[in-house]
Protein backbone atom coordinates (compact mmCIF):
# COMPACT_ATOMS: atom_id res chain seq x y z
CA UNK A 1 0.00 0.00 0.00
CA UNK A 2 0.96 3.90 -0.82
CA UNK A 3 1.35 6.01 2.09
CA UNK A 4 -1.89 7.94 1.34
CA UNK A 5 -3.80 4.24 1.36
CA UNK A 6 -1.76 2.91 4.79
CA UNK A 7 -2.46 6.31 6.74
CA UNK A 8 -6.34 5.79 5.34
CA UNK A 9 -6.32 2.28 6.50
CA UNK A 10 -4.51 3.02 9.87
CA UNK A 11 -6.83 5.24 10.69
CA UNK A 12 -9.68 2.59 10.01
CA UNK A 13 -8.30 0.29 12.31
CA UNK A 14 -8.47 2.69 14.68
CA UNK A 15 -11.70 4.14 14.00
CA UNK A 16 -13.47 0.26 14.41
CA UNK A 17 -11.67 -0.04 17.62
CA UNK A 18 -12.75 2.87 19.14
CA UNK A 19 -16.81 1.50 17.74
CA UNK A 20 -15.46 -1.63 19.27
CA UNK A 21 -15.59 0.18 22.85
CA UNK A 22 -18.56 2.03 22.35
CA UNK A 23 -20.85 -0.94 21.32
CA UNK A 24 -18.75 -4.35 21.62
CA UNK A 25 -19.06 -6.84 19.18
CA UNK A 26 -21.68 -9.41 20.73
CA UNK A 27 -24.05 -6.45 21.22
CA UNK A 28 -23.61 -5.44 17.93
CA UNK A 29 -23.81 -8.79 16.55
CA UNK A 30 -27.49 -9.63 18.52
CA UNK A 31 -28.22 -6.40 17.32
CA UNK A 32 -28.19 -7.59 14.07
CA UNK A 33 -29.69 -10.99 14.58
CA UNK A 34 -32.53 -9.12 15.84
CA UNK A 35 -32.75 -7.04 12.97
CA UNK A 36 -32.49 -9.86 10.10
CA UNK A 37 -34.99 -12.21 11.97
CA UNK A 38 -37.48 -9.28 12.27
CA UNK A 39 -37.57 -9.06 8.51
CA UNK A 40 -36.24 -4.86 8.80
CA UNK A 41 -34.82 -5.22 5.58
CA UNK A 42 -34.57 -7.98 2.60
CA UNK A 43 -31.25 -7.48 0.72
CA UNK A 44 -31.01 -6.56 -2.66
CA UNK A 45 -28.93 -7.99 -5.38
CA UNK A 46 -26.89 -4.75 -6.79
CA UNK A 47 -25.31 -7.75 -9.49
CA UNK A 48 -28.77 -9.03 -10.69
CA UNK A 49 -29.52 -5.37 -11.19
CA UNK A 50 -26.78 -4.53 -13.08
CA UNK A 51 -26.91 -7.84 -15.13
CA UNK A 52 -30.47 -6.48 -16.02
CA UNK A 53 -29.61 -2.75 -16.68
CA UNK A 54 -29.09 -1.11 -20.31
CA UNK A 55 -27.32 1.38 -17.92
CA UNK A 56 -25.58 -0.06 -15.48
CA UNK A 57 -24.71 3.02 -13.59
CA UNK A 58 -24.03 2.94 -9.79
CA UNK A 59 -24.48 6.75 -8.87
CA UNK A 60 -21.97 7.75 -6.06
CA UNK A 61 -23.32 10.18 -3.13
CA UNK A 62 -19.70 11.58 -2.12
CA UNK A 63 -19.60 14.86 -0.66
CA UNK A 64 -15.86 15.04 -0.02
CA UNK A 65 -12.32 13.41 -1.58
CA UNK A 66 -8.69 13.53 0.11
CA UNK A 67 -7.63 14.64 -2.55
CA UNK A 68 -9.67 17.41 -4.17
CA UNK A 69 -11.01 18.40 -0.44
CA UNK A 70 -15.09 19.04 -0.58
CA UNK A 71 -17.22 18.48 -3.22
CA UNK A 72 -20.45 19.15 -2.18
CA UNK A 73 -20.44 19.70 1.45
CA UNK A 74 -24.10 20.72 1.77
CA UNK A 75 -25.39 17.30 0.24
CA UNK A 76 -27.88 15.38 1.80
CA UNK A 77 -28.97 11.90 1.96
CA UNK A 78 -31.90 12.16 2.18
CA UNK A 79 -32.55 14.18 -1.11
CA UNK A 80 -29.64 13.18 -2.92
CA UNK A 81 -29.27 9.66 -3.09
CA UNK A 82 -33.36 9.23 -3.63
CA UNK A 83 -33.23 11.31 -6.71
CA UNK A 84 -30.24 9.15 -7.73
CA UNK A 85 -33.00 6.33 -7.81
CA UNK A 86 -36.24 8.20 -8.88
CA UNK A 87 -33.55 8.98 -11.75
CA UNK A 88 -32.59 5.84 -12.62
CA UNK A 89 -29.87 4.28 -10.54
CA UNK A 90 -29.36 0.73 -11.14
CA UNK A 91 -27.64 1.04 -7.35
CA UNK A 92 -25.93 3.81 -5.28
CA UNK A 93 -23.39 3.73 -3.80
CA UNK A 94 -22.76 5.64 -0.19
CA UNK A 95 -19.83 6.96 1.67
CA UNK A 96 -19.88 6.00 5.02
CA UNK A 97 -15.51 7.61 5.98
CA UNK A 98 -15.93 10.64 7.74
CA UNK A 99 -12.46 11.49 8.24
CA UNK A 100 -11.46 11.68 4.48
CA UNK A 101 -14.54 11.52 2.74
CA UNK A 102 -16.90 13.69 4.55
CA UNK A 103 -19.71 10.39 5.21
CA UNK A 104 -21.17 8.71 7.86
CA UNK A 105 -23.06 5.25 8.53
CA UNK A 106 -26.30 7.55 9.37
CA UNK A 107 -26.21 8.33 5.55
CA UNK A 108 -26.75 4.83 4.59
CA UNK A 109 -29.63 5.01 7.08
CA UNK A 110 -31.31 7.38 6.49
CA UNK A 111 -31.34 7.07 2.74
CA UNK A 112 -32.67 3.36 2.68
CA UNK A 113 -36.39 3.79 3.29
CA UNK A 114 -35.97 6.80 1.23
CA UNK A 115 -34.77 4.70 -2.14
CA UNK A 116 -37.61 1.84 -3.27
CA UNK A 117 -35.74 -1.10 -3.88
CA UNK A 118 -32.92 0.65 -5.44
CA UNK A 119 -29.35 -1.29 -3.91
CA UNK A 120 -27.29 0.21 -1.32
CA UNK A 121 -23.52 0.15 -1.25
CA UNK A 122 -21.22 0.76 1.79
CA UNK A 123 -18.80 2.40 0.26
CA UNK A 124 -16.15 2.34 3.15
CA UNK A 125 -12.29 0.90 3.95
CA UNK A 126 -13.64 -2.22 5.40
CA UNK A 127 -11.00 -4.21 7.54
CA UNK A 128 -13.30 -6.06 10.24
CA UNK A 129 -15.90 -7.67 10.23
CA UNK A 130 -17.60 -5.87 12.61
CA UNK A 131 -17.88 -3.64 9.60
CA UNK A 132 -20.06 -6.10 8.14
CA UNK A 133 -22.11 -6.33 10.68
CA UNK A 134 -22.48 -2.41 10.67
CA UNK A 135 -23.41 -2.21 7.17
CA UNK A 136 -26.42 -4.93 7.68
CA UNK A 137 -27.72 -3.14 11.17
CA UNK A 138 -28.07 0.05 8.24
CA UNK A 139 -29.27 -1.30 6.00
CA UNK A 140 -26.77 -1.45 3.04
CA UNK A 141 -27.34 -3.94 0.06
CA UNK A 142 -23.72 -4.46 -0.81
CA UNK A 143 -19.92 -4.07 0.86
CA UNK A 144 -16.75 -3.28 -0.94
CA UNK A 145 -13.37 -5.13 -0.21
CA UNK A 146 -10.52 -3.27 -1.59
CA UNK A 147 -7.85 -5.78 -2.58
CA UNK A 148 -5.08 -2.97 -1.76
CA UNK A 149 -6.28 -3.02 2.16
CA UNK A 150 -6.20 -6.86 2.59
CA UNK A 151 -3.89 -9.98 2.87
CA UNK A 152 -5.81 -12.48 0.51
CA UNK A 153 -7.08 -14.69 3.27
CA UNK A 154 -8.41 -11.84 5.60
CA UNK A 155 -10.21 -10.94 2.26
CA UNK A 156 -11.98 -14.19 1.59
CA UNK A 157 -13.17 -14.58 5.24
CA UNK A 158 -14.68 -11.02 5.37
CA UNK A 159 -15.97 -12.21 1.99
CA UNK A 160 -17.70 -15.42 3.11
CA UNK A 161 -18.73 -13.28 6.21
CA UNK A 162 -20.81 -11.09 4.21
CA UNK A 163 -22.39 -13.63 2.20
CA UNK A 164 -23.55 -14.81 5.83
CA UNK A 165 -25.01 -12.09 6.63
CA UNK A 166 -26.94 -11.72 3.06
CA UNK A 167 -24.70 -9.07 1.89
CA UNK A 168 -22.91 -9.01 -1.60
CA UNK A 169 -19.66 -8.34 -2.22
CA UNK A 170 -17.69 -6.30 -4.89
CA UNK A 171 -14.13 -6.80 -4.69
CA UNK A 172 -12.00 -3.79 -5.79
CA UNK A 173 -8.74 -4.44 -7.45
CA UNK A 174 -6.12 -1.83 -9.49
CA UNK A 175 -3.89 -3.93 -10.92
CA UNK A 176 -3.40 -7.79 -12.83
CA UNK A 177 -1.80 -8.99 -9.63
CA UNK A 178 -4.63 -8.28 -7.81
CA UNK A 179 -6.85 -10.96 -9.68
CA UNK A 180 -5.68 -13.39 -7.27
CA UNK A 181 -8.06 -12.14 -4.97
CA UNK A 182 -11.47 -13.24 -7.38
CA UNK A 183 -12.77 -16.08 -5.67
CA UNK A 184 -15.32 -18.01 -3.39
CA UNK A 185 -18.22 -15.26 -2.08
CA UNK A 186 -17.26 -12.70 -4.39
CA UNK A 187 -20.06 -11.30 -6.71
CA UNK A 188 -19.02 -8.41 -8.77
CA UNK A 189 -15.26 -7.44 -9.80
CA UNK A 190 -14.60 -3.45 -9.71
CA UNK A 191 -11.50 -1.81 -11.30
CA UNK A 192 -10.69 1.50 -9.65
CA UNK A 193 -9.50 3.87 -12.50
CA UNK A 194 -8.10 6.05 -9.31
CA UNK A 195 -5.12 4.57 -7.86
CA UNK A 196 -5.47 4.98 -4.04
CA UNK A 197 -2.04 6.19 -3.32
CA UNK A 198 -1.28 8.55 -5.72
CA UNK A 199 -5.23 9.68 -6.93
CA UNK A 200 -4.26 9.95 -10.48
CA UNK A 201 -7.44 8.62 -12.90
CA UNK A 202 -6.94 6.89 -15.79
CA UNK A 203 -10.33 4.77 -17.27
CA UNK A 204 -7.63 3.00 -19.55
CA UNK A 205 -7.06 0.69 -16.21
CA UNK A 206 -10.08 -0.78 -16.76
CA UNK A 207 -9.79 -1.58 -20.59
CA UNK A 208 -6.47 -3.15 -20.02
CA UNK A 209 -7.63 -4.96 -17.36
CA UNK A 210 -10.72 -6.10 -19.41
CA UNK A 211 -9.40 -9.41 -21.48
CA UNK A 212 -8.08 -10.38 -17.87
CA UNK A 213 -11.03 -9.94 -15.75
CA UNK A 214 -13.09 -13.45 -15.15
CA UNK A 215 -16.26 -13.30 -17.24
CA UNK A 216 -18.33 -14.87 -15.07
CA UNK A 217 -18.32 -12.36 -12.20
CA UNK A 218 -19.92 -9.03 -12.92
CA UNK A 219 -17.71 -6.28 -13.93
CA UNK A 220 -17.73 -2.98 -12.66
CA UNK A 221 -15.51 0.39 -13.76
CA UNK A 222 -15.01 2.46 -11.13
CA UNK A 223 -14.17 6.59 -10.94
CA UNK A 224 -12.97 8.80 -13.63
CA UNK A 225 -15.94 8.55 -16.03
CA UNK A 226 -17.68 11.50 -17.44
CA UNK A 227 -18.86 10.73 -20.79
CA UNK A 228 -21.74 8.24 -21.87
CA UNK A 229 -19.53 7.17 -24.89
CA UNK A 230 -16.84 5.71 -22.13
CA UNK A 231 -19.69 4.31 -20.87
CA UNK A 232 -19.99 2.39 -24.04
CA UNK A 233 -17.03 1.55 -25.06
CA UNK A 234 -16.66 -0.16 -21.21
CA UNK A 235 -19.71 -1.90 -21.87
CA UNK A 236 -18.13 -3.19 -25.24
CA UNK A 237 -15.08 -4.49 -23.34
CA UNK A 238 -17.36 -6.37 -20.91
CA UNK A 239 -18.45 -4.12 -18.30
CA UNK A 240 -21.71 -4.04 -16.71
CA UNK A 241 -21.48 -1.70 -13.73
CA UNK A 242 -19.90 1.98 -13.66
CA UNK A 243 -19.48 3.58 -10.77
CA UNK A 244 -19.63 7.94 -10.84
CA UNK A 245 -19.68 10.25 -8.04
CA UNK A 246 -18.08 13.52 -8.87
CA UNK A 247 -19.64 13.97 -12.57
CA UNK A 248 -23.09 13.96 -10.77
CA UNK A 249 -22.19 15.44 -7.09
CA UNK A 250 -20.60 18.76 -8.66
CA UNK A 251 -23.72 19.43 -10.52
CA UNK A 252 -26.07 21.53 -9.14
CA UNK A 253 -28.46 18.95 -9.23
CA UNK A 254 -26.94 15.30 -9.00
CA UNK A 255 -29.93 13.05 -9.68
CA UNK A 256 -30.80 15.53 -12.48
CA UNK A 257 -27.15 15.18 -14.23
CA UNK A 258 -27.87 11.42 -13.40
CA UNK A 259 -31.01 11.15 -15.82
CA UNK A 260 -29.62 13.73 -18.14
CA UNK A 261 -26.32 10.97 -18.68
CA UNK A 262 -28.66 8.29 -18.96
CA UNK A 263 -30.65 9.92 -21.92
CA UNK A 264 -27.24 10.65 -23.21
CA UNK A 265 -26.58 7.25 -22.85
CA UNK A 266 -29.25 5.20 -24.85
CA UNK A 267 -30.48 7.75 -27.23
CA UNK A 268 -26.80 8.43 -27.84
CA UNK A 269 -27.25 12.28 -27.98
Amino acid sequence: MSDILEEIVAHKRIEVGRSKLQKPATTLYKEVEAYIEAGRHEVISLSDRLRKSDSGIIAEFKRRSPSKGWIKESGLPDVIPPSYASHGASGLSILTDEKYFGGCQEFVKTARPLVGDTPILRKDFIVDEYQLFEARLIGADVVLLIASDLEQEECRTLAHTAHELGLETLLEIHTEAELDYVGDDIDMVGVNNRHLGTFHTDVATSFQLASLLPKDYVLVSESGISQPQTVRELRDAGFRGFLIGETFMRQDDPGQALGDFIYSLKFKV
